[in-house]
């Protein structure tokens, strides 16, 4: 059986980043990124390009976040993490690197 056929180690066509779902709950909530970034004490910019997906949403924002929208830190910070690993995977040049490494690794 193919691993890659296992309902559990499917890979999404399209990434998810976590700013996505949290633009979506701002918005739903009808909150403006520029009053939430003041509420939360972070640059307009810098939670603008999370929202975006321009940036990783990092710790610090996360629990801000938890803290202002009673959204779990946990779950976008893993979110965060699947998209980051997901993007390296899809990333031609890096995958080439990890293929010369692995290489250099079999003949040790």
């Amino acid at each position: 059986m193919d691993n890659k056929m296992i309902a559990n180690n499917l890979e999404p066509a399209y990434l998810t980043h976590p700013g996505e779902v949290i633009k979506d709950e701002i918005e739903y909530r009808g909150i403006s990124q520029r009053k939430l970034a003041e509420e939360i004490g972070v640059a307009y910019s810098q939670l603008n390009e999370v929202l975006n997906g321009k940036r990783p949403l990092n710790t610090e924002l996360a629990l801000l976040l938890e803290a202002a929208l009673d959204l779990p830190a946990s779950p976008l910070l893993a979110m965060q993490t699947r998209y980051n690993l997901l993007a390296a995977k899809r990333n031609q040049s890096f995958l080439s690197r990890l293929r010369s490494i692995r290489k250099i690794a079999a003949v040790f």
